[in-house]
Parts: structure tokens; sequence; C-alpha cells
């Protein structure tokens, strides 16, 4: 049996870089990053919004020692990073599937060069540095409302209640 064809979306944090240079993906590119610890409406929502902004939509993943650093709690993430990005993968309007290991995506937004970088309603986007980072080159810096209210640590404290 043949491995599962959206494990082919998962790329290393260089090979994603390289497919983006090579011009591999359509633009406008669309950026967005997170934990996805445990995949939920909310999440796929937002994401399903952001792939609408572009014709290709990059999703990074914190590895699992940065969602450590976060302070989410000792037990998270949850999931290993490479369950998180194989789930987020076989969504179909997610395009392709990197990670991160800083404590902000900063450094990987300046190397894949995106149209477009998208975060959840909570940002202030004016206050992100990787927002002045994408302006730098046209780029455009867009704060999606929350459409359901989710969240994998609400729904961790609810699971430890019962």
């Amino acid at each position: 049996m043949s491995a599962a064809r959206f494990e082919s979306k998962v790329l290393s944090r260089d090979d994603c870089v390289a497919a983006v240079a090579a011009g591999r993906f359509a633009r406008p590119l669309v950026f967005t990053n997170g934990v996805f610890d445990i995949l939920h409406r909310g999440h796929a929502t937002y994401l399903d919004q952001a792939a609408q902004l572009g014709a290709t939509l990059v999703v990074a993943v914190n590895t699992d020692e940065s969602v450590r650093r976060l302070g989410k709690g000792a037990e998270r993430p949850l999931n290993r990073m490479e369950d998180r990005a194989a789930l987020l993968a076989a969504l179909g309007f997610v395009t392709v599937v990197t990670s991160f290991h800083e404590d902000t995506p900063e450094a990987l937004i300046g190397q894949l060069k995106p149209d477009l970088i998208v975060k959840g309603g909570d940002y202030d986007m004016e206050k992100l540095p990787e927002t002045a980072l994408v302006r730098t080159w046209g780029g455009r810096a867009v704060a999606i409302p929350f459409e359901f209210e989710r969240s994998t640590t609400a729904l961790v404290k609810k699971i430890q209640a019962s």
C-alpha cells in the first residue's frame, strides 16, 4: 500500500523554501503559522478563510520544542509535530505544510517572502515584527476574526476537569 497522498504536502523547511524560490507554488502566496495541537472547527474555518486570500496556502507548524517554550502547559504538545503537520496537510485547501523551531516564524517568513501573512483575530497585526517584515517587499498582513470560539487549551482543561 502506498503512503497517503497528502504526506507529499509536508516539506522540510529547506525544501519548502527551495520550492517557493523555484516558483513551484502559485502566487499570491499566503502564509500562516501555529501549533494546531488538536485540530478543531475553529482551525479549519480559519485556514479555509486564509486559503481564499491567495493561490497558495503555506502553514508553518511550531516544532515540539518551540511549543514547550510557549508555556501552554507541561503536557503540550499533545500531538507530535509530524502528526500535526500530517493532519493539516490532509486538508484540501492547505497547499504545503512546513515547520519552524524559533519562537516566532519571522526568519521563515523572511526566507519565503509571502505576499500575505495571516493570523487569528486575537492578534494586533500592527504590533507584530512579521508585519513590518512582509511590508518591506510589498506584502500585506491580515487578521482573520474568529468565527468559532474554539481553543485547544480550553479543550485540554475540559478533559482534565472530567
